[in-house]
């Protein structure tokens, strides 16, 4: 039973894991349009980033999750 439990587990944390990568692309294309265009809106361009390295922290954290911590 507990086996199920960590592999259920563990494909939620892929399932997200793939969303938050995709998000995180998503605002990479946002940013730059944003830069390249004349009236970039710097304070918008700024809550984007701050948004993508929230994403970048969660998906560190879901990878050392996902991934088992090997001790030589």
């Amino acid at each position: 039973m507990a086996g199920e439990f960590e592999d259920n587990g563990t494909a939620e944390f892929v399932e997200e894991l793939a969303r938050l990568r995709q998000e995180h692309r998503d605002l990479d294309g946002a940013i730059d349009a944003l830069e390249l265009s004349v009236a970039g809106d710097q304070l918008q361009i700024q809550r984007l980033k701050r948004r993508k390295l929230g994403l970048r922290d969660r998906i560190s954290y879901l990878e050392d999750q996902i991934t088992p911590d090997i001790i030589a």
